[in-house]
Order: structure tokens, then C-alpha cells, then sequence
């Protein structure tokens, strides 16, 4: 792993009407490292991938990949940068009325314009690498089981050999086993491909699998981050009720009484 910076965060703030939803988030992300985003639900990681991905303006901060502020970029700029990006949606947001083959192959084909029997090559074999068979290329999103789809995601997200990939909550709605299956395939992919991965979710196996460094997210605000193998002995009483899943804590949930 090397000491650059893939992507910096610093003094991030975005709310939403009266709700502050990012309270000068700083946070950085090395190259080749693959940084896991924990928090319960409301505590502003959708937000903050978001923010990163241009899909949200942020209020207030600066977002740098590879040293340069996309916050300030061109449109033209700004679309050039996501090149470098690969992306595997929560819910796998593949386009229904499209096979496989070019869900997979989509930005090759419609960005860069790639031959359709070229990006099809690419995709039976991008669907390998995820140890899906050539025989799914030419099936429709409906005809996959619900991890099949993941694994085809996936494959979406690596097509394009990206320098840095996103994972929104990937092992939601899968079984324990087959969300051990993706999380092995994750880490595989990051590490063929030698790219940072960012990823956010509240599936603490997930977190311990697929990250080597951990950073917590509560209220808007990062509360701690370090190393994945110190998170059982984070020093923190937020964290340690988050990754022990513990209902008594500083972590309030609220309860509607009838």
C-alpha cells in the first residue's frame, strides 16, 4: 500500500433544510486501501458517498480525488473524473430491459463506444472474474437470484479496470452465506484490479472483511477511525456498541410508544 491520497475529504458540511446532515466531515483515503464507512441508518453515509460521487452538492468543503477539488470542476471535467470510477449500487440498479452482457458492458459501450462483440467478449469474461458463466451473458436481470444480480453489479463496477470503486451497503438483502461470497469476491476484485475501494454499510462482517481501515460515522460527525483489526478494542463507547450490536449504549434509538 502506498502513502498517497486517492481521496481527501475536508470541512464537509451538506444539510437539508433545518436537518445538518454533514458536520465538517475530514477524512482521507490512501491509495490501494480499501476504507470501510460504518454507521446506523441516519447518520449521513448515503449523503457522503453521494457528496463524492457528485450526485449531492455539499454546502460547505472540499472533495479531492487524486489532488484535484471536484467541487470546483467543469461539467466537461467533472465527467472525465468519473472514468476513473466504478460503482456497486445497494440494490444492484441494473437496467431491467437490457441482458447481462450489456449491463455489464454498458459504459464501454455507450461512453467509449466499444464494438457490441467486443464488449460482450469483455463481459463473459468480467463475469468470470465474479464466477458467473457465459451461459448468464444473454439472461435478463429478472431471471438472476437476488445474489447473482449482486455478482453481476459487481462485474459492472470492474468492467472498466477503475482506479477507484464505491460500495454502497453490498451485502444488503443476501443471505449470511452468499453475503460471504460477495464480500470474497469484493476483496479479490479490489485487490486484482490494485484500486481504492470506499465503501459504506452497517454489516459488520462485511466491514471486517473487505476493509483495512474502519472509520465511524454518528450524527454527521467521524467519531473514530483506525486500523479493522482495532475495532473490537476501539477505545470508543459509540463504536463499541455499533460493532457488538449492543441495545444499551450512548447510541440512543428511538422507540414510538402506543
Amino acid at each position: 500500500m502506498t502513502s498517497s491520497v486517492s481521496i481527501s475529504i475536508r470541512n464537509l458540511h451538506k444539510s437539508f433544510g433545518s436537518k445538518h446532515v454533514l458536520r465538517g466531515i475530514n477524512l482521507d483515503v490512501k491509495t490501494n486501501e480499501s476504507l470501510v464507512i460504518i454507521g446506523g441508518s441516519g447518520s449521513g453515509k448515503s449523503v457522503l458517498l453521494k457528496s463524492i460521487l457528485g450526485l449531492i452538492e455539499p454546502d460547505q468543503g472540499e472533495i479531492l480525488i487524486d489532488g484535484q477539488n471536484c467541487l470546483e470542476m467543469s461539467r466537461a471535467d467533472r465527467e472525465n473524473l468519473m472514468a476513473k470510477f466504478g460503482m456497486l449500487f445497494q440494490g444492484g440498479a441494473l437496467f431491467d430491459s437490457l441482458p447481462v452482457w450489456e449491463n455489464v458492458s454498458f459504459r464501454p459501450l455507450v461512453v467509449e463506444g466499444m464494438d457490441r462483440g467486443e464488449a460482450k467478449a469483455l463481459a463473459v469474461e468480467t463475469l468470470n472474474k465474479v464466477g458467473l458463466g457465459a451461459e448468464v451473458a444473454d439472461l435478463s436481470p429478472a431471471e438472476l437470484s437476488g445474489g447473482m444480480q449482486k455478482r453481476v453489479g459487481l462485474a459492472r463496477a470492474i468492467s472498466s479496470k477503475p482506479s477507484i470503486i464505491f460500495f454502497d451497503e453490498p451485502t444488503t438483502g443476501l443471505d449470511p452465506i452468499m453475503a460471504d461470497v460477495i464480500n470474497d469476491l469484493i476483496r479479490k476484485s479490489v485487490n486484482d484490479l490494485g484500486a481504492t475501494a470506499l465503501s459504506i454499510t452497517h454489516d459488520m462482517a462485511s466491514a471486517r472483511k473487505i476493509s483495512d481501515r474502519v472509520a465511524m460515522l454518528y450524527q454527521g460527525e467521524m467519531i473514530w477511525e483506525g486500523p479493522s483489526s482495532d475495532i473490537n478494542d476501539s477505545g470508543n463507547d459509540h463504536v463499541d456498541q455499533f460493532v457488538h450490536g449492543r441495545a444499551e449504549g450512548p447510541i440512543a434509538m428511538p422507540v414510538l410508544k402506543g
